[in-house]
This record gives structure tokens, C-alpha cells and sequence, in this order.
């Protein structure tokens, strides 16, 4: 059974419609199959989606990013990737089940995969956490993360979470600290890193793994500091203003290309990517091929040092510098007047020079 959003009521009526048409022995007696009509719906259905779907507003692309038939990190773990080895554990102290990490094979090379996975049903969802890593999620992929970073092994992430896990014993094991050191350790990898947003992007659980050389984003993803809800709970104190927070927090795909937080968009089939699986497989495949080739060409240093100016370079557009392009420090260079007039020497100097001048003013 299909799922539909609050804003696909018409699309719902038609596609009903159209199992009728395609089925008519379920009606009271018998018919033929009217292929005309059926064209004819098709047709209607998929110029409705087009219309809806490129102009949605951020809180109903926030609820695609969310829909519950979008394919899930398993699903793109399972169809891209070959000879897929799951590890476990943190080696500390235990294994959390809201992230997916192993080594596999992807076009005959070796990769690290790292998958955040919300589950399919609500059984297996309460077993995943919904997506939300514990500290021992982070640590586990820290382990693996520096392993392949010492055989030379590239790093893909699909990222895919509301956020870390808040809960009190997370909190007592150190979450603020894992994140942390997650996103430590991707910075300082010598490995290529690409982290691919297929749905939610929050907050600093989603961060912790896409610090990445690449950040590339479904259409339909979002990828935010918070959700629109906690902001408009935060902000307005009123949790039904999440479409006015959405707008403001500039989280989908097309406002942070443009920000330049992100690399590049996916396009997804229209209607959102649970409609046709099979074509954003293929988008995804193509997009790491390309990404993956690209790095062939470049050394551990000049990997990392991209990785590192990517992100210096973030915000800095409108900024108070105006050469962006090679950034190696947060440090914002002065002139030479900034310096001097942050010299206590020089300013000492200055004020007693003012003052003979006066006293010279005043006895004249």
C-alpha cells in the first residue's frame, strides 16, 4: 500500500483510479481494459506530480526528506555495493545498531561504507533507533574510519538522521565528545570522503560524518542545524510555525548548493525518489563513479588540504576577505594600520606626540 503526504490528495484519487482501469474485475461484473483511459491518466498523474514537485515549499520538502518509503541507507548499501562485510563495536562498549559499517566493494575497488539507517517497519525502526547514534555509534565508525584511512581505502556515507540521540545515558557516555572526535577524525583523513544527505541531514548527528571532501544531496533531502519544528519551538515558542523556521533556515538542497554548503544535488525521479528506486540507484552510481574518478588524480595532501579549505571557505563569500580561494587559516590577515593601531608601543607613542602638541598650542 502506498503512502501519500497531505499535499498528494489529488495524485492519491488519480493513481486509485488508475488500479481501477488496470483492474476492472474488481468492479461488479466485467469489462475491457480501457487503454486509452489508462494512457490518459498516466499522463494526467505525472503532470501533476511535475507541477507539485517543483514547487514545493521547505516544509513539504522537509516531509519527502522524511517520507517513510524513501529508500534507506540498507537499501543503497545492498544494490551499489558488492561483497559488503558488516563490522561491529566501538571496542569500548558496544554496538550501535543506527549506523551500518563495513568495507565492500564498488566497481572492483575497495570502500568504507557508512550507512545512518532508520529502519523499514516500526519493529525494526525501535531496533535502529530511528536513525539517531548513540557515542558508541560514533566510536565504532572513528575505528573504522582511521583503518581505512591507513590501508588507503575511500570512505562513502549516506547520511541519514534527525540527529544524534539526546537521551541521558548517551549524554552520561560522552555524546557532545564523540561527535566531536568523529568529525576530528574526518578532517584528518588522507582518503577520499564523500557523504551523500539521502534524507534528513540534522544537526551535529549528521555532521559528525559529513565532513566530507564531497557533500552531495538527494533533491529532496534537507540538511539543517535543527529541525524546522525545534526551531519554530525555540524561536516562536510555537511548534506549528515550522514552515516560517524552514523558510528561514535555508535547509534544502537548491538554498545550500547556493550557499556553497554542499557540493552538488542528485536529481531524484519526480514525485520524490520512493517512486522510482531503481533510477535514483542509478543517479546515485553514476554521481560516486565521477566523484571517485576524480580523486584518482590526487595525493593524500592535497586531499586532505581540500577537505580542510572546502570548509574554511564556507561563509566567507560576503565575508571581510576577498580572496576565498586558497584559505589555510580562520585567521583573518590585517593591514598594516590594524597592526599599528594595535601596537601599545606605537599608540603610547601616538598619544604622547598629541599631547606636546597641545602643550605647545596652548603656550604659543
Amino acid at each position: 500500500m502506498k503512502n501519500y503526504l497531505n499535499f498528494e490528495t489529488e495524485i492519491k484519487d488519480l493513481e486509485n483510479e488508475l488500479e481501477k482501469l488496470k483492474d476492472p474485475y474488481n468492479q461488479e461484473g466485467l469489462s475491457e481494459v480501457d487503454t486509452q483511459k489508462i494512457s490518459s491518466t498516466q499522463i494526467e498523474i505525472d503532470e501533476k506530480l511535475k507541477n507539485i514537485y517543483s514547487n514545493l515549499d521547505p516544509w513539504q520538502t522537509t516531509m519527502v526528506a522524511r517520507h517513510e518509503d524513501r529508500p534507506k541507507a540498507k537499501y543503497f548499501i545492498d544494490n551499489l555495493f558488492d561483497d559488503f562485510i558488516p563490522l561491529s563495536g566501538d571496542r569500548y562498549y558496544g554496538e550501535d545498531k543506527a549506523v551500518l559499517t563495513g568495507f565492500a566493494k564498488f566497481n572492483g575497488k575497495s570502500v568504507l561504507v557508512i550507512g545512518q539507517e532508520k529502519g523499514e517497519d516500526l519493529d525494526n525502526r525501535i531496533e535502529r533507533n530511528f536513525g539517531m547514534m548513540r557515542p558508541e555509534g560514533y566510536r565504532k565508525t572513528i575505528r573504522l574510519m582511521r583503518l581505512a584511512d591507513k590501508f588507503n581505502i575511500p570512505i562513502i556515507s549516506f547520511i541519514d538522521t534527525p540527529g544524534a540521540y539526546p537521551g541521558v545515558g548517551a549524554e552520561e557516555r560522552g555524546q557532545a565528545e564523540a561527535i566531536a572526535k568523529s568529525i576530528e577524525c574526518c578532517m584528518k583523513l588522507k582518503v577520499p570522503t564523500i557523504a551523500i544527505i539521502i534524507g534528513e541531514g540534522g544537526s551535529g548527528g549528521a555532521i559528525a560524518l559529513a565532513s566530507s571532501n564531497k557533500v552531495l544531496m538527494l533533491e529532496n533531502a534537507i540538511y539543517s542545524v535543527i529541525s524546522p519544528e525545534g526551531c519554530a519551538t525555540i524561536l516562536w515558542r510555537d511548534p506549528k510555525k515550522m514552515l516560517d523556521a524552514a523558510r528561514a533556515m535555508k535547509l534544502s538542497a537548491k538554498d545550500l548548493l547556493k550557499l556553497k554548503v554542499i557540493d552538488e544535488i542528485i536529481q531524484e525521479p519526480i514525485g520524490g525518489a520512493h517512486r522510482d528506486k531503481n533510477l535514483i540507484l542509478d543517479n546515485v552510481r553514476n554521481i560516486l563513479v565521477k566523484n571517485l574518478n576524480y580523486f584518482d588524480e590526487l595525493g593524500a595532501d592535497e586531499i586532505m588540504n581540500e577537505r580542510k579549505n572546502k570548509f574554511l571557505k564556507i561563509g566567507r563569500n560576503d565575508g571581510f576577505i576577498s580572496n576565498t580561494e586558497g584559505p589555510t587559516t580562520l585567521t583573518i590577515k590585517k593591514n598594516n594600520f590594524d597592526k599599528i593601531l594595535r601596537s601599545k608601543n606605537y599608540l603610547v607613542g601616538f598619544v604622547i606626540i598629541i599631547a606636546l602638541i597641545v602643550a605647545s598650542l596652548i603656550i604659543l
